[in-house]
C-alpha cells in the first residue's frame, strides 16, 4: 500500500479571503482594475521622488518600424517611436509649438517624429529639425529638450533611462542570455495594474516575515542578500508546496537599479522570470512578468508543473498587490529582529534618488534563518 499523496500548501490565509472566487477572465480584470475606495497620495506619504535608472517601456514586438505611440510613465506623457533605421526613440510627448500630444496623429519621417498639427519634425533629442512650411526654425528649438530618455533595448524589451535632471546613464542594461536563447520559450507574459509606490514593492524582496503571515508558508525561508554598488542579489531555498507534497528548490534574484530586476527558479521547473515595473503616477505602476522557461521542460511530461509554478508566482503577487494597493509608505518605520534586512536596503535604495547625496554601497552580505537576520 502506498502512502497518500501529501499536499503541502498551507491552509488560506488572511489576505487570500480578499482573492476567493477570482478567477480566469475575472481574475484578470481585477488585476488591471483601478482600487478603489483607496487614500489619497498624501494621506499615504507617496510623494516621493521617483528613483532613476533603467526602466521598460514596451516589448519589442509591440513598437514596429514607423510606428508612434503614446506613453505615460513618471508622471509624464510620452511619445515614442521606431525609426526607418530601427532604432526606437522617445520624447517628452507635446509639441513645443503648440503642445499637440505627438504620440496621438504623429508620424515617422525617416528616423524623425512628425507632429500631427503642423507636421514639425523632431530628432530624438528633441530638437527640431524641420519646419515644411517656414523659411527658418525659431532658434529656441533649434536645442535639446532639458528631459532627455536615452532608449536602448534589451531582453526582448525596449528600456528607457529615466532621470530628474537629465544625467546620463549611470550603469548598462543587463542581457540575460535565456531571453534569447531558441530553446527557451516565448514569453508568457501577466500584466497588473499597482495603485502603490514603488520603493514599497521592492522591500517586499527583503521582508522575511512576510512570506508566513501573506503567503502562507509553513516557515520562513533561508535566504543571503548581497549588495554591490547599484547592484543587489538574493539567494533562497525555499520548500516549494506542490499537489505531490513540498519539493526543494532555489530562488535566485538580481537586479541592476530600481527598474530592472530578474529572478531564476529551479526545483519543480527551471523558469526565468523577467519582472518589468515601471512607475506610472505617485501611486501607479505599471507591471509585467515575463516568463520562459526551457521548451524542454515546458512542453514535456512536466509541463503541468512548469506552468503551475508560474500559476503560483502569479498568486503570491495577487496577494502582495491586496497589500501594495493601500500601504502607506512609513519612513521611519518601526523595524524589528526577524523583519529581515529592511534598514540595509533603505539605505541601499536611497542612493537612486537624485535629491540625496548618497555613495553606492560596497559589497555587503546579510543572511538569515526563520526570520532572523545574522
Amino acid at each position: 500500500m502506498t502512502d497518500p499523496i501529501i499536499d503541502a500548501r498551507t491552509a488560506p490565509v488572511a489576505v487570500w479571503q480578499m482573492l476567493a472566487g477570482l478567477k480566469g477572465e475575472a481574475l484578470k480584470e481585477w488585476r488591471l482594475a483601478e482600487t478603489q475606495g483607496r487614500a489619497s497620495v498624501a494621506e499615504r506619504n507617496l510623494d516621493l521622488p521617483y528613483p532613476f535608472g533603467w526602466f521598460p517601456a514596451l516589448l519589442s514586438s509591440e513598437l514596429a518600424i514607423g510606428e508612434v505611440k503614446p506613453l505615460r510613465y513618471f508622471g509624464r506623457d510620452l511619445v515614442i517611436w521606431r525609426g526607418e533605421d530601427g532604432a526606437a526613440r522617445m520624447l517628452d510627448a507635446y509639441c513645443r509649438h503648440l503642445g499637440a500630444h505627438m504620440g496621438y496623429g504623429g508620424k515617422v519621417d525617416g528616423n524623425n517624429l512628425e507632429c500631427p498639427f503642423h507636421a514639425w519634425r523632431y530628432d530624438e533629442r528633441g530638437v527640431v529639425v524641420e519646419i515644411p512650411y517656414a523659411r527658418t526654425i525659431p532658434p529656441q528649438v533649434k536645442r535639446p529638450c532639458p528631459q532627455q530618455w536615452p532608449v536602448e533595448e534589451a531582453n526582448r524589451w525596449i528600456w528607457f533611462w529615466y532621470h530628474p535632471e537629465g544625467a546620463a546613464p549611470l550603469w548598462p542594461l543587463e542581457h540575460i542570455a535565456e531571453t534569447s536563447d531558441p530553446g527557451w520559450t516565448d514569453y508568457d507574459i501577466q500584466e497588473w495594474n499597482v495603485w502603490g509606490n514603488i520603493q514599497n514593492m521592492a522591500e517586499n524582496g527583503v521582508d522575511a516575515a512576510h512570506f508566513k503571515y501573506v503567503h502562507g508558508t509553513a516557515t520562513f525561508p533561508d535566504y543571503k542578500m548581497s549588495w554591490d554598488g547599484y547592484g543587489r542579489s538574493a539567494s533562497l531555498d525555499a520548500k516549494m508546496g506542490t499537489p505531490r507534497g513540498e519539493v526543494e528548490g532555489t530562488i535566485t534574484t538580481g537586479s541592476m537599479g530600481p527598474g530592472q530586476s530578474w529572478t531564476r527558479f529551479t526545483g519543480i521547473s527551471e523558469t526565468l522570470l523577467v519582472a518589468c515595473i515601471t512607475p506610472v503616477d505617485k501611486d501607479h505602476i505599471k507591471v509585467r512578468f515575463c516568463f520562459t522557461q526551457p521548451r524542454s521542460q515546458a512542453t514535456g511530461e512536466g509541463a503541468g508543473l512548469a506552468r503551475a509554478l508560474i500559476r503560483d508566482i502569479c498568486k503570491q503577487f495577487d496577494q502582495d498587490k491586496v497589500i501594495w494597493d493601500r500601504q502607506r509608505y512609513l519612513p521611519d518605520a518601526v523595524i524589528c529582529d526577524g523583519d529581515g534586512p529592511i534598514a540595509q536596503f533603505r539605505r541601499y535604495y536611497a542612493q537612486f534618488y537624485a535629491d540625496r547625496v548618497v555613495e553606492p554601497l560596497r559589497p555587503v552580505t546579510v543572511s538569515a534563518t526563520a526570520g532572523k537576520a545574522h
